[in-house]
C-alpha cells in the first residue's frame, strides 16, 4: 500500500536569519511535480533558492529527483530527498524556498537547515493511503441527505461534489473494498429507491 500526502502542507523555520519555507504537495506524475516546483518559484520570485525533491511511486518502482538549485553541491537537494525517502511517502514533491539572511551557514549548516525544513513540513502533512476507488454518482431526496452524509464518513467514502437542485446530486469516491457495504446501507436508508452509478475506477487517496 502506497502512503501519499492527502493535501498540500507548508512549514517554515528560521536559521541564523535565513528563512526556509518548505512547501509539500501530492504529485503522481513528473509533469505535476515540475509544475508544482514552477508554481513555488512564481509564488516567491525574490527568494535566493528553491530547492526541490520528489518521489513518484514507491519501493523499487519509484522515480526520484532532487536539485541543489545553486546551493553548494550536496548541501540541499540530496539531504531533502533523504528526508522524503525516510518519511515513507510516495507521490510527493517538496520545495524548500530560502531567503538568505546575510550570514553564510557553511556546508554542515546548510545540510542541517534543509533537513530540518523538510522534516518540519512532513510533520504537519496529513497522510492518505492510495487505494482502488470507484467514482460514484447518485441523486438523493433532501430528507435522506444528512443520513447519507453520516454513512459516507462511517464507510471511509469521500464527498467530491454536491449539487442542490430538485434532488441532491452527489459525486462520491468509494473504496472498492467498501462498495458492497456502501451499496447495502444506501439501499436500506432509501428503501431501494436510490441506485448509485459507478462512472470510473482509479487509484485515489483515502485519509488515514
Amino acid at each position: 500500500m502506497l502512503i501519499v500526502p492527502l493535501e498540500p502542507a507548508r512549514a517554515e523555520i528560521l536559521v541564523v536569519n535565513s528563512r526556509f519555507i518548505a512547501s509539500l504537495a501530492p504529485a503522481d506524475t513528473v509533469e505535476a511535480a515540475r509544475a508544482y516546483i514552477a508554481d513555488r518559484r512564481h509564488e516567491f520570485p525574490d527568494a535566493t533558492h528553491h530547492v526541490p525533491a520528489f518521489i513518484l511511486g514507491g519501493g523499487n518502482a519509484s522515480t526520484e529527483y532532487c536539485s541543489d538549485d545553486g546551493e553548494p553541491s550536496g548541501t540541499s537537494g540530496r539531504p531533502l530527498l533523504a528526508v522524503l525517502k525516510g518519511s515513507g511517502l510516495g507521490n510527493v514533491v517538496v520545495v524548500v524556498t530560502r531567503y538568505f539572511g546575510g550570514t553564510l551557514l557553511g556546508t554542515g549548516g546548510l545540510v542541517k537547515a534543509y533537513t530540518e525544513a523538510g522534516k518540519a513540513v512532513i510533520a504537519v502533512a496529513r497522510r492518505a493511503a492510495l487505494v482502488e476507488t470507484h467514482r460514484v454518482e447518485l441523486a438523493l431526496p433532501y430528507h435522506l441527505f444528512d443520513r447519507a452524509r453520516n454513512m459516507l464518513s462511517e464507510s471511509g467514502c469521500t464527498m467530491v461534489t454536491e449539487d442542490f437542485a430538485e434532488e441532491v446530486n452527489l459525486e462520491i469516491d468509494v473504496p472498492t473494498d467498501s462498495y458492497q457495504r456502501f451499496e447495502s446501507i444506501l439501499s436500506q436508508i432509501s428503501s431501494g429507491a436510490v441506485r448509485p452509478k459507478i462512472t470510473s475506477t482509479r487509484m485515489a487517496p483515502k485519509p488515514l
